[in-house]
């Protein structure tokens, strides 16, 4: 520990201050980092090189992932308070954030990605005893001290040099309060009030149970954020370093390079704004569309917050909010990099637009037995008014998403919340008279009498329509599976029903399905759901399929190329198209999963990717564990540059899933 840390805590109410103000703090530095990288450049007619737009491309790609590991921090943060037995903290001051809300060596306005800012961010991430200095135009004029008032009932600020130093004087704290009021009353919060992978796609997202998971969540943070230069080249500060560099590098070979757009500092749409401070955005169109971005930003964190509700919800209540609240995110992004490339007024040519982030005064979580209600409601007034945006400047996908987004959520109230009930049964009500799920030798045939075949022993099936690759088959049961003949091509008569089985379990399409009638054993379920990743190819899925409510399935070879014709099915389309993907890509950081098997969901989304649900390992496609996750959103339009996961090109792109099988609406 640093010598440096002295941050006294009497009580749970002042250890509950300092975590609002981490919070704050985590909220505030997600915000200018996104800000910053939806200003950057993509495109060579942007007056870029192509060796520059490759450099932009990797800085996009490191600040998006920095950001969102501020955003697990965050999560983190409101795990640790929901355990202590508060409601999670969202809300945030406005930028630019005036003094006295942080320490003042911290200042925070939102600024486009330029020399100063990616030095700011540098500076915000330094770690504990490394002497940085901050960007140009990032100081308090003046600074102060914030001093405890110890003789007060109520919490007051406290000073702080660092991320480090304030967080590692929570875990001081947390250790103290254990000690005084046992471990037991001290975190007397329920899980079901804290975000877990279940819900959201953030690797390293856990419960806070105890002091070991408390310490744990704060080194997470910490050397995540500040990794000691030495020794973590992935920490926040180590990349923003790379940063740096490789920009300076390439100013120096060309001056007049500049990688993003003029984003103002500071955009406000209010009229009593600080003109010295802030930029005030007057353009009427890029109003509108500031306006509307911050109001998605806005229903993305009254979602998010409802999710984290003080009495227990439905599970599906609670997946459905956090997938809303995710997708909301994206559509910010679509705006948000709208807005920075919008004039900001006829006053200040050269500078353009960009959201300001601003939140509603009544910000907070709704009454649980509307919530979803009301949300509809505010998404679909945003759905027509970005409509009325998209006659002057489109935004691709954003009022068809959101429109979609409130029926979601008009269906999530007529299913959970008209009857809801302040109990923990995680059911929704019409659970219980659902019918049982067909077992999986109920599994229907292909339609064609030429494509079911039994013998004594054995039926198979085959279904033309998911196949992808015949020969194995042929090859491997070339007496049962007649290539190149009309009539019945399936003798399973001329083969040993073990074999067959052994064929039929080896197709990772699924085509191939069986049926003992020896008594012998059906195909199980396995034991750990897998999706593997095909070079260039499909996913391949081994698990307890339900492909939009379509369940039976052990095996499946979904497209991620975007050009197949039964899609969410691959059908080889990725040869002709020459697809690119590897499979291969880099493993990530995850726990192991509690539960390894059982259901996995997975929903093709229209127009956009793959969204799976349950316990699941990722896996190249030679076997290598990439990422254990409980949610995820894989690419199926094949343009994503974080491949196999969504980045959202689908947008860009203009992707259509057509009329797929099992797609929804």
């Amino acid at each position: 520990m640093n010598a440096e840390i002295n941050i006294a805590v009497n009580d749970r109410e002042e250890l509950l201050y300092l975590l609002t103000e981490a919070a704050q703090f985590e909220h505030v530095v997600m915000c200018t980092y996104l800000y910053a990288q939806w200003s950057l450049k993509k495109d060579t007619s942007e007056g870029i090189t192509a060796e520059e737009k490759e450099a932009i491309d990797r800085w996009r790609a490191s600040i998006r992932s920095v950001a969102m590991e501020e955003m697990l921090h965050l999560a983190l943060v409101n795990n640790l308070m929901a355990a202590f037995g508060a409601t999670p903290h969202l809300s945030r001051p406005d930028f630019p954030v005036k003094q006295g809300y942080f320490p003042a060596d911290l200042d925070f306005h939102l600024a486009p990605f330029n020399e100063a800012t990616i030095q700011h961010f540098v500076f915000i991430e330094r770690p504990e005893g490394i002497d940085v200095k901050d960007g140009a135009g990032f100081t308090h004029e003046s600074h102060y001290q914030r001093v405890v008032c110890t003789d007060l009932l109520t919490p007051t600020a406290r000073d702080y040099g660092s991320q480090g130093h304030l967080y590692h004087g929570i875990a001081q704290a947390i250790r103290r309060l254990a000690g005084q009021l046992g471990e037991e009353n001290l975190f007397i919060g329920h899980g079901e009030a804290q975000l877990s992978s279940a819900e959201f796609p953030l690797p390293g997202l856990f419960e806070v149970s105890g002091v070991d998971t408390a310490m744990k969540a704060i080194e997470e943070i910490v050397s995540q954020g500040e990794g000691a230069p030495a020794h973590r080249e992935d920490s926040h500060y180590a990349r923003f370093e790379a940063i740096r560099k490789e920009f300076h590098a390439l100013k120096q070979a060309r001056p007049d390079f500049e990688p993003a757009y003029p984003a103002a500092k500071n955009p406000v749409l209010t009229e009593f704004a600080d003109e010295e401070h802030a930029t005030r955005v007057t353009e009427p169109l890029a109003r509108r569309v500031v306006d509307l971005g911050n109001a998605v930003y806005g229903l993305m964190l009254q979602t998010l917050a409802q999710v984290c509700a003080p009495v227990p919800l439905p599970s599906g209540l609670r997946q459905g909010l956090s997938d809303v609240s995710c997708q909301l995110m994206r559509y910010a992004t679509v705006i948000g990099e709208a807005a920075a490339r919008m004039p900001v007024c006829a006053d200040k040519p050269g500078v353009n637009a960009g959201l300001s982030f601003a939140l509603p005064k009544s910000f907070g979580q709704l009454v649980q037995a509307n919530a979803a209600q009301i949300l509809a409601e505010r998404a679909a007034e945003l759905a027509a008014a970005c409509r009325i945006v998209d006659r002057q400047r489109e935004l691709p996908g954003v009022a068809d998403g959101l429109a979609e987004l409130a029926r979601q959520l008009s269906e999530m109230h007529s299913t959970f919340e008209e009857h809801f009930t302040l109990v923990t049964d995680t059911k929704p009500p019409s659970e219980e008279a659902r019918p049982e799920k067909a077992a999986p030798d109920d599994i229907p045939s292909a339609g064609d009498a030429d494509n079911i075949a039994a013998s004594d022993d054995i039926e198979i099936r085959f279904d033309v329509a998911r196949c992808i690759h015949s020969r194995r088959c042929v090859l491997n049961a070339p007496t049962v599976f007649l290539a190149n003949v009309k009539g019945p091509w399936l003798h399973p008569e001329t083969d040993s029903v073990e074999h067959l089985v052994h064929v039929a379990q080896s197709c990772p399409s699924g085509a191939i399905t069986y049926r003992r009638l020896d008594g012998g054993p059906e195909e199980a379920a396995p034991q750990v759901n897998t999706i593997n990743l095909r070079q260039n190819g499909p996913y391949a899925f081994h698990a307890t399929l339900n492909i939009d409510e379509q369940p039976a399935l052990f095996r499946a070879t979904l497209c991620r190329c975007g050009k197949s014709k039964n899609k969410p099915f691959c059908d080889n389309s990725h040869i002709e198209a020459g697809f690119d993907a590897t499979g291969e890509p880099a493993t990530m950081p995850s726990e192991p999963l509690p539960e390894r098997g059982g259901e996995l969901r997975v929903v093709p989304l229209k127009d956009g990717p793959l969204k799976v649900r349950g316990p699941v390992e990722i896996c190249s496609g030679t076997g290598r564990t990439i990422n254990r996750t409980q949610y995820a959103k894989l690419c199926r339009c094949g343009g994503s540059a974080n491949k196999p996961y969504c980045d959202d090109t689908h947008l860009r792109i203009g992707f259509r899933s057509g009329n797929s099988r099992g797609q929804k609406k």
